[in-house]
């Protein structure tokens, strides 16, 4: 039987070429075990994260929304029904921040008790070409939103022109952060929170600290 003997720089080249492909492999089996990215790892709500309160003083122009009941609406009108307001603004397919401003909100109805119809609370979509009427009835269901916590879309336009009036803004759904807005009475000033404003928080800018302590009182266990 015949036997070859490699070229002392061929055997080489081989022993690098097995080398590098050992190399591939475990770093390919490494990465397949790697949690795939999360899209909206941007915008998950931090722990550590401050609430900032500040005030402004807001001008809506003409926008035209769509309201979850599918009627044509005009967002100033909508805004100065003479009521308290509280307003955020939400996607349906969001995963990070709007589930927990929408279960703030959800908090904020129950707080508000037999007061609940007195305050309007609105939320807007910055998705509205996914987010129809029915979509956002559906997503209101999820959080019990009653009549007076109301939904609204539209065309992508006026979805980004609600936006930019509260200097909210921030290019596409991707960007947004989590802000709540509160006026107390149609000729008050805004009251803005970066940042995750609690049920209670929002509940003391609408009605004073006594009234805050009165309402949590009253849904506690021993006040039931």
């Amino acid at each position: 039987m015949r036997r070859y003997s490699m070229n002392p720089g061929i055997k080489a080249g081989v022993r690098s070429v097995f080398a590098a492909s050992l190399l591939a492999c475990f770093a390919l089996r490494a990465a397949a075990a790697e949690p795939a990215a999360d899209p909206h790892a941007g915008h998950h709500p931090s722990p550590a994260a401050t609430v900032i309160r500040s005030t402004a003083n807001y001008s809506v122009p003409p926008i035209m929304l769509v309201r979850d009941d599918g009627r044509n609406v005009s967002l100033a009108d909508e805004l100065n029904d003479g009521r308290p307001l509280v307003l955020n603004f939400i996607y349906t397919t969001c995963s990070g921040i709007c589930p927990l401003a929408s279960h703030i909100f959800s908090q904020l109805q129950r707080k508000l008790g037999a007061d609940r119809d007195g305050v309007h609370l609105v939320s807007i979509s910055i998705d509205p070409e996914e987010d129809t009427p029915a979509r956002l009835r559906d997503y209101a269901s999820r959080y019990l939103a009653g009549p007076s916590w109301q939904h609204y879309t539209g065309t992508m336009a006026a979805s980004i022109a609600a936006q930019r009036v509260f200097d909210v803004y921030r290019g596409d759904k991707m960007g947004h952060t989590p802000v709540t807005l509160v006026r107390a009475a149609p000729d008050a000033p805004w009251v803005r929170f970066d940042g995750f404003a609690t049920a209670d928080m929002l509940l003391q800018e609408l009605h004073g600290p006594g009234d805050v302590t009165a309402a949590v009182s009253s849904l506690s266990p021993a006040g039931r």
